[in-house]
């Protein structure tokens, strides 16, 4: 007799099933976090697996504090990200933009991977010649390299425990379907069931598996909120599919810092790796320009020099436009707001638009000074210093607060040949005897805005 078909919602970002709609989660209390799901009434359910050792508590005192193993990728943008490999026996998850290159870069650690040990690379969404082509243009032939078109999990378990790989590429996380559940592929109870199954596989056999996922329209990674607190490792791959760069950055790692970032450039034979992104970001800087600067930015323990754009004109409209790329929009309405109160250059009649010159995305609030000078340099169309840099968090106040890692930060100046830099007053007690660099410290953005412009 067949299985009857019923409706039930289930929370996104706690598992919770219901059989009628709500828009706030009963048990997790979020607000529009229930998803439709199609199920069969008599539907088979997966079996509890017992556990094969019982656990035991252990005093924290005698626990091995040995590092843990790594798998080095090859590739050390990729690396520096993870911490410095991948931990064997680790759940990572990377996702991004549709065509923004996360295939490649898989592709092109897996052949790396493979000069040393078998890697398995699992596809739902391409085809083996598919891979194949793509792997000759990369020059990612390799016999140690195994391609499988898989979706079905079992299948994709036994071909893993055939091969005993150092490393599988799971492409993508939302085409892996269990047949014992009755939802479809990319369901709540699919990715989250398939991600729990390659999360104790992984453990329990010592290999790493990293998987790829889907995003949704708003950004965020596709699939129930659970999937982010299961794996060991988020890594977010960003930047615009149309422009050449491409800059991974660790949203989560149980193994290391989350604050590193890794730069990448595409070309015709696939990515490769920006060892010096403070150069190449600020290849083609203009001479002699009003509203172009030069701010010091830190990502983990890579200080980033960038070139942050400011443009005022008079606004065409009742209501003055606002418009920001690579910078958060509230924070740079609120640094455009404090230019105005703190700094008398009112705004209130002219469009503002504020962009962070090659793709990049800066959210630390170090680039705040880079953002207000640009600004003002733009209104009072006088150019800022050529040979100076910048760096400061901006207060309400209109005060400049100091920030971590000013050291770093003068150093990467000072190697790109920049002669002058303005930053908090605060910061001057942390940079004695850096090296020949005028230093110029300020305590408020009028100070800061006097010291920059020419």
């Amino acid at each position: 007799m067949a299985n009857k078909k019923k409706t039930v919602y289930v929370c996104t970002e706690c598992g919770y099933d219901s059989p009628k709609w709500a828009g706030k989660c009963p048990v997790c209390g979020q607000w529009n976090t229930m998803a439709e799901e199609t199920v069969y009434e008599g539907g088979g359910a997966k079996k509890a697996q017992p556990s094969a050792a019982k656990a035991a508590p252990t005093p924290i005192t005698e626990i091995s504090r040995e590092e843990e193993p790594r798998l080095m990728t090859g590739i050390s943008e990729l690396d520096r990200v993870l911490g410095g490999g991948m931990v064997k026996g680790s759940l990572a998850l990377i996702s991004g933009e549709p065509g923004i290159g996360k295939s490649t870069l898989l592709l092109q650690a897996c052949a790396l991977i493979a000069r040393k040990a078998p890697v398995l690379y699992v596809t739902g969404e391409e085809s083996l010649a598919q891979i194949s082509m793509r792997g000759e243009r990369l020059a990612a032939q390799t016999d140690k390299l195994f391609i499988m078109a898989e979706t079905e999990l079992g299948s994709i378990l036994d071909a893993i425990t055939r091969q005993e790989p150092a490393l599988v590429i799971i492409d993508s996380i939302q085409t892996v379907y269990d047949p014992e559940l009755t939802s479809v592929p990319g369901s709540v109870a699919q990715v989250r069931d398939c991600t729990m199954a390659f999360m104790q596989y992984a453990k329990s056999r010592n290999i790493s598996i990293m998987l790829v996922g889907h995003i949704n329209k708003d950004g965020a990674i596709a699939g129930p909120k659970i999937l982010e607190h299961m794996v060991d490792t988020v890594l977010n791959f960003e930047g615009d599919r149309h422009a050449s760069y491409r800059m991974l950055r660790a949203v989560k790692n149980r193994f290391g810092s989350t604050n590193e970032i890794g730069m990448f450039e595409m070309t015709d034979s696939g990515l490769s790796e920006v060892p010096n992104p403070s150069a190449v970001l600020l290849a083609g800087r203009p001479e002699n320009s009003s509203g172009s600067c030069v701010a010091a930015a830190l990502e983990g323990t890579r200080p980033i020099l960038a070139e942050i754009q400011g443009l005022v004109a008079k606004s065409a409209y009742g209501s003055a436009r606002r418009t920001s790329a690579g910078v958060d929009y509230n924070r740079a309405v609120l640094l455009l707001a404090i230019l105005e109160k703190r700094g008398g250059i009112m705004l209130g009649a002219f469009d503002a638009y504020i962009n962070v010159v090659g793709g990049m995305n800066f959210d630390e609030p170090a680039i705040d000074l880079g953002v207000i000078v640009a600004v003002a340099s733009s209104y009072l169309d006088r150019p800022v210093r050529r040979d100076l840099a910048l760096f400061g968090e901006v207060g309400l106040s209109g005060e400049l607060r100091a920030v971590s890692g000013a050291r770093q930060r003068i150093a990467e100046v000072q190697r790109l040949g920049f002669k002058k830099c303005v930053f908090p007053q605060a910061c001057m007690g942390s940079l004695k005897g850096v090296g020949d660099i005028e230093l110029l410290p300020a305590s408020n953005i009028t100070e800061a805005i006097r010291l920059a412009l020419e």
